[in-house]
């Protein structure tokens, strides 16, 4: 087996802290999407990599990393400019799921996902738009972060969907994630109060497979028991497929206004399934916005009224675990449905959630999430490290 599983770009570019504090001695790598001053990030495309220059400084998520006394030792794969939920890339290869090398290990984030499973490092930084650090966490079972939209400084990033992108982090316990969170944050503080309502979304939990849910199931009564309140409830009546348009919409119209030009100027040589996603985003038009926009904001103010600052919602971060390498397109793209309509919910509504590897069926992790209301993310983290952590 490769020492590296696959997971690196470049395993050798490494950065010294430039302070000191909580992440002193830890080591981390970065999705190859990040500005690292002096480097090219290639998103995993290798026309992308030759059409983009060196940055001239850290992305400011790296540099609040290493004033904390964080070490940076790697550049990690992607999926080819953060397109996908696989993992699979045709230019690099596929990363190898170190807890399930016949699965793939999910994306786009896959390589910081590998890295942080195998022990190569003790945290890595990814991105997230429509699941790219919860799915990849779930598949190669660690501990994955998506904030709160905004909230942790995107700048430096190579964008996908702007008003979707989030960058999260990934950890193999609760505390190194607690502890990355109260750096990228930035003093956000817990809220003062308790969670003190827990909901599960049955339209949710119907999207996974029947291995996920009773293997998931044992351990929400770990979360229960902390709750007073807790409840069954229905998101979307008339489905979550509905929501997950929604999503898929907005975020090709972002996607095509962000790179559109490029793609148009470059032709860039992409993968097959990558290709033919952006040139489904080539066809939609503007004045197609207007209703999923308002859509948005109504799952938005719902959202909102749901969880509040002390309400929580509990699914599973995916369908079940990871798909085998090889399985067939149309296979393939049922899976993405299924797996968007979860991923979804926190990314319309602009929420945290925080996936747990807490499960596993036929002998590969699955991830159960939990999803606060906004800005309670260190809310979240904390709470998380008092029922899970060991420290």
């Amino acid at each position: 087996m490769n020492k590296d599983w696959g997971a690196f770009v470049h395993r050798d570019l490494e950065v010294d802290p430039s302070g000191s504090g909580i992440l002193d001695s830890l080591s981390f790598a970065v999705k190859d999407v990040f500005d690292i001053r002096g480097y090219t990030s290639g998103a995993g495309n290798p026309d992308w990599l030759r059409t983009h220059s060196p940055a001239n400084q850290h992305a400011l998520s790296i540099q609040r990393l290493l004033n904390h006394g964080a070490r940076l030792t790697g550049t990690t794969h992607t999926d080819e400019l953060m397109y996908s939920l696989d993992g699979e890339n045709e230019h690099y290869g596929t990363p190898v799921n170190p807890k399930a090398p016949e699965r793939i290990p999910g994306g786009s984030s896959s390589g910081s996902a590998v890295a942080v499973s195998a022990g190569l490092v003790d945290f890595a930084l990814g991105t997230d738009t429509g699941g790219s650090v919860r799915i990849p966490s779930s598949y190669c079972g660690v501990y994955g972060f998506r904030p709160t939209h905004g909230l942790v400084d995107i700048n430096g990033v190579i964008p996908l969907a702007p008003s979707f992108d989030t960058v999260g982090w990934m950890a193999r316990d609760t505390k190194t994630l607690l502890d990355v969170g109260q750096v990228l944050l930035d003093g956000h503080q817990p809220h003062e109060s308790d969670f003190q309502r827990m909901y599960f979304a049955d339209d949710a939990w119907s999207i996974s497979d029947a291995e996920c849910r009773d293997a998931l199931s044992p351990s929400v009564q770990i979360f229960k028991n902390r709750i007073n309140e807790c409840k069954w409830i229905t998101l979307s009546p008339a489905g979550l497929t509905e929501w997950m348009d929604i999503f898929r919409i907005l975020q090709g119209l972002e996607i095509w206004e962000t790179h559109g030009k490029w793609i148009e100027q470059t032709k860039p040589r992409f993968g097959t399934h990558i290709g033919k996603r952006f040139s489904w985003a080539s066809t939609l038009q503007k004045n197609e916005s207007r209703e999923p926009l308002q859509l948005r904001q109504n799952i938005r103010n719902q959202m909102s009224d749901l969880l509040g600052n002390n309400g929580l919602l509990v699914i599973p971060t995916a369908p079940g675990s990871a798909p085998l390498k090889g399985m067939s397109g149309n296979e393939m793209d049922l899976r993405r449905a299924r797996t968007l309509q979860l991923c979804c919910i926190a990314g319309l509504a602009g929420l945290p959630q925080v996936t747990l590897p807490i499960a596993e069926t036929h002998s590969s992790p699955i991830g159960l999430s939990i999803i606060a209301g906004h800005g309670q993310d260190a809310k979240l983290l904390e709470w998380v490290h008092q029922i899970l952590g060991t420290e």
